[in-house]
């Protein structure tokens, strides 16, 4: 048992470090997850977190309460940005390709969250272009970027500030894990990881659209 806290702590610790310039390997949990491991492309936290208490602008220039506005809903966050050329566009449609495997009812109370790592690119019109080519119901939210980025690590998901590279490319360096909420206790239980695919969130979703274990 000491093993197994001492390991699931350092899975901790490392999380906190843990990003992604979208482009990389890097693929930790950014908490513990049950049985000290991040095998699984969708993990189970050992302690549930709260979601990030943000209140940030969405697509159409008005003010989003991101705890106010899906509490009581199932819930997915992630962070990333919309010039990101593989991980994060790859992700949001892998999620809205198991979005649409909800029944109807299920789909319109399911919140899917996405949270812009670089806000001084992503405007809101930019964030409702870019996510209405994968799922316009999908939410957009920007802001300033240190109010992103607490709420980004009060989740224990890291962020940094996007970095101009000498070819003129822009970065924005950020975790790669899916907050996924219960709409039993608006808490989040458990975690999408960089590898998982549509359908692992396709077998997952009805799960925790209901707050059970996927």
């Amino acid at each position: 048992m000491h093993r197994r806290t001492l390991l699931a702590s350092a899975l901790a610790a490392a999380a906190a470090l843990s990003l992604t310039a979208c482009n990389s390997d890097d693929n930790k949990p950014a908490a513990d997850v049950s049985g000290g491991t991040a095998a699984k492309p969708i993990v189970t936290l050992d302690s549930p977190m709260e979601k990030p208490d943000l209140v940030l602008t969405d697509t159409s220039g008005k003010k989003y309460d991101l705890l106010e506005k899906t509490k009581g809903h199932p819930t997915l966050v992630y962070f990333g940005y919309t010039n990101c050329p593989d991980v994060c566009p790859l992700t949001m449609a892998n999620i809205a390709v198991a979005v649409k495997q909800l029944p109807p009812a299920e789909r319109k109370d399911l919140r899917v969250v996405f949270v812009t790592s670089d806000p001084e690119r992503d405007t809101p019109a930019a964030l409702k272009k870019w996510l209405g080519g994968i799922d316009k119901d999908f939410v957009g939210l920007t802001g300033t970027f240190d109010t992103i980025q607490a709420g980004a690590r009060s989740v224990n998901i890291g962020i940094e500030k996007p970095v101009k590279k000498k070819n003129g490319d822009v970065v924005s360096t950020h975790g790669a894990q899916v907050l996924l909420s219960s709409p039993k206790d608006d808490k989040v239980h458990w975690m999408g990881m960089q590898e998982a695919t549509s359908d692992n969130y396709t077998k997952a979703l009805p799960k925790i659209v209901k707050g059970q274990n996927p």
